[in-house]
């Protein structure tokens, strides 16, 4: 595992790339990189890619000019806050799909509905390899 400073683990780190099909896996990557940071699990990173992922789709369906995600990592935690656009998705199906994921995949998981933000929280699970 890479050994990280307790001034990295708490770094917010900022992303905005165009709310396009196309820029998902920058998303993910980022996401995973820096659950790695946040010490998560294989598993744990596994469920941060996924809940990238489908919030970011979430995000896309609501018709932002771009799509905007701050990442905090804090201590045994991976926060994600994507900045959503005003417009309702126009599938039904994409927010209940991606609300079904992401309550199951996060410890946390809020809709503001007047921010026009989603918010996911990971933290990081103690394995009986850590105590």
């Amino acid at each position: 595992m890479m050994a990280t400073t307790e001034e990295e683990q708490q770094m917010p780190v900022s992303l905005s790339v165009p709310a396009s099909a196309s820029f998902a896996r920058p998303v993910r990557m980022l996401a995973a990189n820096l659950a790695v940071l946040a010490g998560l699990s294989v598993d744990g990173v596994e469920d941060v890619r996924m809940a990238a992922e489908e919030a970011f789709v979430w995000c896309c369906a609501t018709k932002p000019e771009a799509c905007e995600v701050s990442f905090d990592v804090s201590g045994d935690a991976l926060t994600m806050t994507f900045a959503l656009g005003e417009a309702e998705p126009e599938d039904d199906q994409i927010a209940t799909y991606a609300e079904l994921i992401l309550t199951a995949v996060c410890d946390e998981c809020e809709l503001d509905d007047e921010a026009h933000t989603l918010s996911l929280t990971l933290q990081k699970n103690v394995d009986a390899l850590d105590v």
